[in-house]
């Protein structure tokens, strides 16, 4: 154990999975998004090739690996996170299904190859470059959550680039961008079929918005059922337990 975590690095539960992650509260940890997305996106149960972009320390990856037997590229720009994933990966015996990249999801189909994989996910960073007052902010936590080396456009093409034609691209992002992300998938050749709004609890905004297109698909959009994460109690809903606990809890 000692080898397998750096500085303040921890070992997690993936509970409902009954895998473990690596997490640092100083570096990053993965959120409730991750698990969302990792639940909501199709995949092929079997056989195929899937990537996810903006990996993080491979929640996503993990997730998926629990509802198919496909391989799993996971693209991550910041080498810590990356070494993260690959030890999570490695701890789990998952180095045959899961492939950490190292690299930046711009332009990554010219390395891993255009138009071959089924699904693609991305968890990309949600809000605008920091100005420099802000910089005070921990580095590996700004590059993931703002748009300083990657911006919404530039996720939702490489996505479709990777995607073969009919693949299905899932995205999690915040509700405002709604309009954002529609107009990039279609820039793409990625037509929005599924959206699902997330709210804290009822009779609030919703404040994530999951979205799925399919490349070169037929106009024909979905609105889903909204997902409600708190109850009154202020405990977690049904379905959001499932999603975290697994059917045992």
């Amino acid at each position: 154990m000692e080898n397998l975590l750096k500085e303040d690095e921890r070992l997690d539960y993936l509970l409902a999975e009954s895998l473990r992650i690596i997490q640092s509260p100083s570096v990053f940890s993965f959120s409730l998004d991750a698990v969302l997305l990792a639940k909501f996106a199709y995949v092929p149960i079997r056989s195929g090739k899937i990537v996810d972009l903006c990996a993080g320390n491979g929640a996503i990856p993990l997730f998926l690996s629990a509802r198919t037997d496909a391989d799993i590229v996971a693209v991550e720009l910041q080498e810590r996170l990356a070494d993260m994933a690959v030890r999570s990966v490695g701890y789990n015996g998952l180095n045959d299904r899961i492939h950490i990249v190292n690299d930046d999801v711009i332009g990554i189909a010219a390395k891993i190859g255009y138009e071959k994989y089924d699904t693609v996910t991305c968890n990309p960073p949600y809000f605008p470059a920091i100005e420099a007052s802000e910089k005070n902010i921990k580095e590996h936590v700004a590059i993931a959550r703002h748009e300083i080396r990657l911006n919404l456009e530039q996720a939702v093409q490489s996505a479709s680039e990777l995607l073969k034609q009919g693949g299905k691209a899932a995205f999690v992002h915040r509700p405002g961008r709604l309009l954002d992300i529609v107009t990039a998938m279609r820039a793409n050749r990625l037509e929005p079929k599924r959206i699902r709004f997330v709210y804290p609890k009822e009779g609030k905004e919703a404040n994530t918005l999951l979205i799925e297109g399919i490349k070169d698909g037929k106009p024909d959009l979905k609105i889903l059922p909204p997902l409600y994460v708190y109850d009154t109690n202020g405990e977690y809903t049904e379905e959001v337990r499932l999603l975290l606990y697994g059917q045992d809890e």
